[in-house]
């Protein structure tokens, strides 16, 4: 198995690329130890001396480190339990997991579907380049809340990204959206 890295905008934190699924269509950030119980390969990361924050994407596993770790030490341990956990064919979720709910009123729908249209196939796949994920958390009376993960989650220009940029395409295709804010 050959697991390629890249940087990230956010110099604390690289994208590991294994060349197999990870989670498909979903996506799981974990923010800290505590959340990456529902997760064996989040919680051995975890186990690792400078890890703060790991994320699983479709095909790829984003690491944030602390400020005292280093890459050059931090780099191949990651490397080395990503491996271990994939070749054994460990689970990445423990079975049962469920998805938070989204806040939207029926009658949105419509107007739902099309966020999560722009979202998927305009945001999201830039979004995912960087190392992160954007999730749909709900729309109501015009405002629409999501949530930056990943390394989008700490990186200093995602305020900047999520109101001018992802706000600024709703906005133009959308008519009903008036404003993004971000979800806890």
């Amino acid at each position: 198995m050959f697991i390629e890295t890249e940087g990230t905008p956010n110099p604390a934190t690289l994208k590991f690329l294994p060349g197999q699924t990870i989670l498909g269509d979903k996506t799981a950030d974990f923010p800290d130890a505590d959340a990456a119980l529902i997760s064996p390969l989040a919680e051995a990361l975890f186990g690792l001396q400078g890890v703060t924050r790991v994320f699983l994407g479709g095909d790829f596993v984003a690491v944030t480190k602390s400020e005292e770790a280093n890459w050059q030490s931090l780099k191949p341990q990651i490397l080395g339990m990503l491996m271990e956990h994939l070749v054994a064919g460990r689970s990445i979720l423990r079975e049962g997991i469920a998805l938070e709910a989204e806040d939207v009123d029926p009658a949105d729908q419509e107007i739902v579907n099309q966020i999560k249209d722009l979202l998927d196939t305009r945001i999201r796949p830039a979004v995912a380049g960087d190392g992160g994920d954007i999730i749909f958390r709900g729309y109501r009376n015009g405002v629409v809340s999501l949530r930056m993960q990943g390394a989008c989650a700490g990186c200093p220009s995602s305020t900047a990204t999520l109101k001018h940029g992802i706000e600024n395409m709703l906005k133009h295709y959308i008519p009903e959206v008036t404003s993004v804010t971000q979800a806890a």
